[in-house]
């Protein structure tokens, strides 16, 4: 079934150099669309890169947030092929995503999970896991050499004396750091947060006050954008976003999610979701979705600028910005793919909320956006190609395996990374062709990095550098 035909005018970038060249704002990063006659409004992305020229893997999905790379990535490998170049075990349990500062892979890590009798929040605890360790547990900061993958740095960042209990699914450092030119910022829940010299291993602040009951664990990303390091704390107990100062760690802003959520049970409010700064009518607003709404602040201040109520719980998704558009997949529920119009202002009785799509939808993966079209990977393998403007389902199809890590757009390409270590490669249209099936010996949660033209993937016990 072919697409509809749109008008679509994608004007130039501009960029300009902040704070001493290293933030690039793009100044009309847009896509302007018109759909039946109504033209959306334009959005403006932020884009998070050190120089013009090129752009490091420094955050959960990459320096724009959307899961987007012109890297040009090996289309077939295997297990002790060519184009693996190189293969690092690490020890421990943690799901979070490498990311790269130049030839630097950071990641965090922990210890397998210690549910054991007295850290425990349950009364049955599970017979599949490890002996306890005595505490406390070691949660650490590994760095390698992108060129030969030598493990450079391996160094502890917190103890923690009493962790909260994680589900058997999760890991004490499922959430992706942001690494910057000499400094790491890694975050580990309720546990603490961590700003890092990279060049010392110097921890020079770190945050263990900041509380809520994870309830299955922790799995929200922190962001960076100008001075501020922003994370989501959306527990069973507590819900709310965070700013703090990322030079010092101070808390500049703090803002509940001021929303009914229709039921006393906790479990039902607690999400795992990475928020994105856009640029909207000249004002930079944070767009952070959670259990059952999502709410943009004002950036700087924190102030609630709009919230718009839709079904989910565990958001798990970072929103992707396009088409004058903000996508959000809001986790488990009916119509949990949503498209938002996030201008500040908007005429008398229209709906914020362009479109809502409840078939196939992802619960952990997030979407890709390609032009004017929506892909989506679902858990289970189900594959999605959607028309972004109106959210007509335009093509199905399903890839073997299971999948929580998202997908990854390369050009032409989409790459999908299975828990079973199968990596299918797609054509990037309606068709999604496959291209190639390629089969490694782990699987991974955690999402890919790109490294240069090389890809970066952490399975359940090793890094992988893939390139041609």
């Amino acid at each position: 079934m072919p697409i509809r035909s749109n008008h679509t005018m994608w004007l130039p970038i501009l960029m300009v150099a902040i704070g001493g060249g290293q933030w690039l704002k793009p100044l009309s990063l847009v896509a302007q669309t018109e759909t039946d006659g109504a033209r959306l409004a334009p959005t403006t992305s932020v884009i998070r890169a050190v120089a013009a020229d090129h752009e490091y893997w420094n955050q959960y999905r990459g320096p724009r947030g959307d899961g987007s790379t012109m890297a040009d990535l090996p289309l077939e490998f295997s297990e002790g092929s060519p184009q693996v170049l190189w293969k690092t075990p690490i020890a421990g349990r943690a799901w979070s995503s490498p990311v790269v500062w130049e030839e630097r892979i950071w990641l965090t890590n922990a210890p397998e999970i210690q549910n054991a009798p007295g850290l425990s929040d349950f009364d049955a605890i599970p017979k599949t896991l490890p002996p306890a360790l005595d505490p406390p547990l070691k949660f650490s900061v590994v760095c390698l050499d992108a060129k030969t993958g030598q493990v450079l740095k391996d160094f502890p960042v917190l103890d923690v004396t009493h962790p909260q209990f994680t589900h058997l699914t999760n890991s004490y450092a499922s959430s992706t750091p942001v690494v910057e030119a000499g400094r790491l910022y890694a975050h580990y829940g309720s546990h603490g947060t961590v700003c890092v010299d990279t060049n010392t291993d110097q921890v020079l602040w770190q945050r263990t006050d900041i509380y809520c009951h994870h309830w299955r664990g922790a799995g929200s990303s922190p962001i960076v954008h100008g001075d501020l390091l922003y994370i989501a704390f959306d527990g069973y107990d507590h819900q709310f976003m965070i700013a703090l100062n990322k030079h010092t760690g101070e808390t500049v802003w703090q803002r509940n999610r001021d929303v009914d959520f229709g039921t006393d049970d906790g479990d039902a409010k607690k999400a795992y979701s990475t928020a994105t700064v856009v640029e909207v009518d000249g004002r930079l607003l944070l767009v952070s979705p959670f259990a059952s709404a999502t709410t943009a602040y004002d950036a700087l201040t924190g102030e609630t600028v709009w919230t718009v109520h839709h079904s989910g719980m565990n958001a798990a998704a970072r929103p992707i910005v396009g088409n004058g558009l903000v996508y959000i997949a809001a986790g488990d529920g009916r119509d949990t793919v949503v498209a938002i119009d996030p201008r500040v202002e908007l005429p008398p009785g229209q709906d914020r909320i362009r479109w809502q799509l409840g078939r196939s939808t992802p619960r952990r993966p997030s979407p890709l956006l390609v032009g004017t079209a929506l892909f989506m990977l679902e858990d289970k393998g189900v594959l999605s190609w959607v028309e972004a403007t109106t959210g007509e389902a335009i093509t199905n199809d399903r890839a073997t395996g299971n999948y929580w890590a998202s997908p990854l757009l390369a050009r032409d390409r989409i790459y999908c990374f299975s828990q079973e270590g199968r990596v299918t490669v797609l054509q990037a249209n309606e068709s999604l062709k496959v291209l190639a099936i390629n089969q490694l010996d782990e699987g991974m949660n955690a999402s890919p990095a790109v490294c240069g033209n090389r890809l970066i993937l952490r399975t359940f016990k090793h890094v992988y550098c893939i390139g041609n």
